[in-house]
């Protein structure tokens, strides 16, 4: 049966027709804003099952229990490992990042910065999960396996890698309102390769696989991006595309860079200078300044000001040019980015934490024995110049206790930032 969303003159209706059959052990198709795709209740180990073995067998994947019909009833969904290529196409769905963050245990700084950039969105995540500290160990032992069997990896009694993602498609929303646990994805390729954006395209390929038709079908018109989602594989500290999609390797090098801000009161003294000098000692210690990204604001900065002119002097005395520098406040959307948050005051930090509680862990003053940086303001050169100094002290010593995991490291198939996109087969 489909159900035409766009159509419907109650929407809730289908919602809950859905979350029947999902309850049930039904695998049912939806859409999402990237493809469309198969989904089950992570609770239904039948439905897991099901939805695993046509995935396999319209991916065409090589199975083991039985090669004359791998999608038959009694295959074991762990007879088969996704190849590298399609690692990803079965994974967990969960309805935020933080939900994400139950399961993705231990939580790296790489998977967490990606998975609080990216999600919701068009990006799967893999990335190895601990069954002694992962919400994995609450699913049923046969869908833990098949998801990482989905990622490309046999189970393992310490855990192994698992696919996530996090729609941002409204359908999957409202849907994970009424379910306990998280949905299991499966997505199938059409027989010419490319994705199936439509839910006619995701029923043919269904059927052309398997033979097998959909008791439920939710139809949404032509998914959002209208192509495959981002694939990526972290670990640790290294991560690399496994399949490029919607999100293009240029904008993967950027969202898995740290963001480091440095604050002071009008942004036109201290945290212009930090911010100049912090670059100039990434550059030193890394060959290059962009490891990281690096800003400065003000708790109390309008829009716009010119640096000091003293900072400029100073900083143009070490080589650096600071006469660009635009004065900006400090706002939700820089702090909703920050790994690090340098205040020059124990006032700057207090201000910063009362407005940001659940930031409170990211943000420390510059001095690290809690002490402030004195504000040089309307003061002389000379002090300008020793604010600088102490300035690169305090930085320098950050540097060197910075975890080792802090700056992530490309993987053996990160390719330049204009890596040319490989388009799909068909697709226009």
């Amino acid at each position: 049966m489909i159900y035409d969303l766009q159509t419907t003159d109650d929407p809730r209706d289908i919602v809950h027709r859905s979350v029947q059959a999902l309850v049930e052990g039904q695998v049912i198709g939806v859409p999402s804003e990237t493809v469309y795709g198969l989904v089950a209740s992570s609770l239904c180990p039948a439905a897991v099952r099901r939805l695993a073995q046509w995935t396999a067998t319209c991916r065409g994947w090589h199975t083991h229990s039985d090669a004359s019909n791998p999608a038959s009833s009694g295959a074991d969904p762990t007879d088969f490992v996704a190849p590298t290529a399609d690692a990803g196409s079965i994974a967990l769905c969960v309805r935020s990042s933080e939900a994400a963050g139950d399961f993705l245990m231990p939580m790296t700084m790489l998977a967490r910065r990606m998975s609080e950039r990216c999600f919701p969105g068009p990006l799967t995540l893999i990335a190895d999960c601990d069954d002694s500290v992962s919400a994995m160990s609450c699913l049923p032992e046969t869908v833990a396996e098949t998801l990482r069997a989905g990622a490309g990896q046999r189970s393992s009694s310490t855990g192994g890698p698992v696919a996530f993602r996090v729609s941002e498609h409204r359908l999957l929303s409202h849907i994970h309102r009424y379910l306990s646990a998280p949905l299991v994805w499966g997505e199938i390729g059409l027989p010419d390769a490319s994705p199936p954006t439509t839910a006619e395209k995701l029923q043919a390929a269904l059927t052309a696989g398997t033979g097998e038709s959909l008791p439920l079908l939710l139809d949404d018109g032509i998914s959002r991006y209208g192509d495959e989602g981002t694939v990526v594989r972290v670990s640790g500290n290294h991560w690399h595309v496994q399949r490029t999609g919607v999100i293009q390797q240029a904008a993967m090098n950027q969202f898995v860079k740290p963001v480091i801000a440095l604050v002071c009161t009008g942004n036109t003294c201290r945290s212009p200078m930090a911010e100049t000098l912090l670059r100039e000692a990434l550059r030193r210690k890394f060959g290059r300044e962009d490891v990281a990204r690096v800003v400065s604001a003000g708790v109390a900065a309008g829009h716009g000001s010119g640096a000091a002119p003293q900072a400029v002097e100073v900083m143009g005395r070490r080589g650096l040019d600071l006469t660009g520098h635009a004065s900006q406040p400090l706002e939700e959307s820089l702090m909703s980015m920050a790994d690090l948050v340098l205040t020059m005051t124990r006032r700057h930090r207090d201000a910063i934490v009362a407005a940001w509680p659940d930031r409170a862990e990211r943000v420390s003053t510059l001095r690290r024995d809690g002490g402030d940086v004195s504000d040089p303001v309307g003061m002389s050169v000379e002090v300008y110049e020793q604010c600088a100094d102490q300035i690169v002290s305090e930085l320098e010593g950050w540097l060197s206790d910075l975890p080792p995991d802090f700056f992530p490291s490309d993987g053996p198939d990160g390719g330049p930032d204009d890596e040319p996109r490989q388009p799909h087969a068909g697709s226009e």
